[in-house]
């Protein structure tokens, strides 16, 4: 499992030894609890169980939603009202599912900064980070298209908007477009089309999981020091680990249950605070909402789409230099998507030899500046795409590209970073002021 030493699981009883020569899923489960982990992992390490809750939680009430809701344009939106008002407990589970959802990607965001902060995207994680992002990109999916499913008002002008992006791609986007939703609009085929993909795309992703999980077992976990754990002998890597369970297990079931107890005050007191009004008016193709917004968790994303207009330089020379094939709309969907790729592409575009930024003083600064972007992105797409929000999304969008194709790949170079620790247990020992023994 890990390339770290430590003791494996030894079948003791003969049962134990047959099933475990025969399946071992026994030692399987053994290894990955008791894997040695960094001891000096701090509180911003417990968002992975909480993801996991997060996906069984949507997954388990999504079944249960799925056994009262019909994907059908004339009956979609009332079967939503038979849930919240008929069904035992739906109004409940719905609410947990909706919500389930922003912490879901509360969380994620969480984990994915956490990571960008203490480089564990750098070798040899590089393919755990890969894996993260793919997992992402079919969370946003997943989240879009269980958005358009309660058929109000915004669910349907989101699908609209949104589907309506792939039509700009050249050559392959009107056939691309009309085979997303089934037809020439948003319809009967759409819904169905995005039910069973909404239905199908939690279970791909729990796949994924384990095989994130299963990558970084194999790496081993990084830690705030970004200091390898040693692997010399299994004495030497004790001295920087612990096992899983009991200690990190309780650890993260502690910070577990702080988040779902936040979360559940949330879905009783304030259950609809992060829906759209809209959406609780049925879908209506003839009537436009005024100010056509996705869900909080899409916002810096679709800030960045609105940004690029075809009054923007960049557009204008990128637009003349391709003779009109990548118009202001195709250059919009593709700054979205490459917001994205190039956050994948870390691994390869940060060129720093050490992996935690605890120890890059001026990365400390760019990475905060990059936080606070985030959220900027996040506040002007919810807002009208008028001055002074579009040049504010311009210029957040500028830096999110900058920061991770300029600065990231610069810094490398002319920073100085200060020395980390030698192992983790030194660092372990300053933290807890703790003397090494004689």
């Amino acid at each position: 499992m890990s390339g770290i030493p430590h003791d494996h699981y030894e079948p003791k009883s003969k049962g134990a030894k047959w099933v475990e020569s025969r399946l071992p899923v026994i030692g399987l489960i053994y290894d990955t609890i008791m894997i040695p982990t960094p001891k000096n992992l701090n509180w911003w390490w417990i968002w992975g169980i909480v993801l996991a809750f997060c996906l069984a939680l949507q997954i388990v009430t999504g079944i249960v939603l799925v056994m009262h809701y019909t994907p059908h344009v004339d009956l979609a939106f009332a079967s939503i009202e038979h849930i919240m008002r008929d069904v035992n407990g739906g109004h409940m589970l719905r609410y947990i599912h909706m919500n389930g959802a922003s912490l879901f990607f509360f969380a994620v965001y969480i984990h994915i900064f956490r990571g960008m902060y203490y480089g564990s995207y750098k070798a040899p994680r590089e393919i755990t980070w890969i894996v993260g992002m793919i997992i992402y990109l079919l969370m946003m999916a997943t989240g879009f298209m269980g958005y358009v499913l309660p058929w109000g008002q915004m669910s349907f002008w989101g699908a609209t908007v949104i589907t309506g992006l792939f039509g700009a791609i050249p050559f392959v986007g009107e056939g691309l477009q009309t085979f997303l939703l089934g037809g020439p609009a948003v319809d009967n085929a759409t819904l169905n089309r995005f039910f069973s993909l909404h239905y199908l795309l939690p279970f791909v992703i729990a796949a994924l999981v384990i095989v994130h999980i299963w990558a970084f077992h194999t790496t081993g976990n990084n830690n705030p020091t970004g200091v390898d754990v040693r692997r010399g002998s299994k004495e030497e890597a004790q001295k920087d680990t612990l096992p899983f369970w009991p200690y990190f297990v309780i650890k993260d079931l502690v910070g577990l249950a702080i988040v779902v107890t936040i979360f559940f005050a949330v879905v009783g007191f304030m259950p609809n605070y992060l829906g759209h009004p809209d959406n609780y008016i049925e879908a209506n193709p003839l009537a436009t909402p005024a100010h056509i917004v996705p869900e909080w968790y899409f916002l810096p994303f679709y800030a960045i789409l609105r940004a690029f207009t075809a009054d923007v330089w960049v557009v204008m020379a990128v637009n003349w230099i391709t003779g009109g094939i990548i118009d202001a709309k195709f250059f919009g969907v593709l700054a979205m998507f490459g917001a994205i790729i190039v956050m994948a592409l870390l691994p390869w575009l940060d060129t720093s030899r050490v992996r935690s930024g605890r120890f890059r003083p001026m990365f400390k600064w760019w990475y905060a500046l990059l936080v606070v972007d985030f959220i900027v992105l996040m506040w002007v797409g919810a807002q009208e795409a008028k001055f002074p929000y579009d040049w504010i999304s311009l210029v957040a969008s500028a830096y999110w590209f900058a920061y991770f194709l300029v600065i990231m790949p610069l810094l490398g170079i002319i920073e100085k970073p200060t020395t980390p620790p030698a192992t983790i247990e030194e660092d372990f020992n300053a933290h807890y002021d703790i003397k090494p023994a004689e």
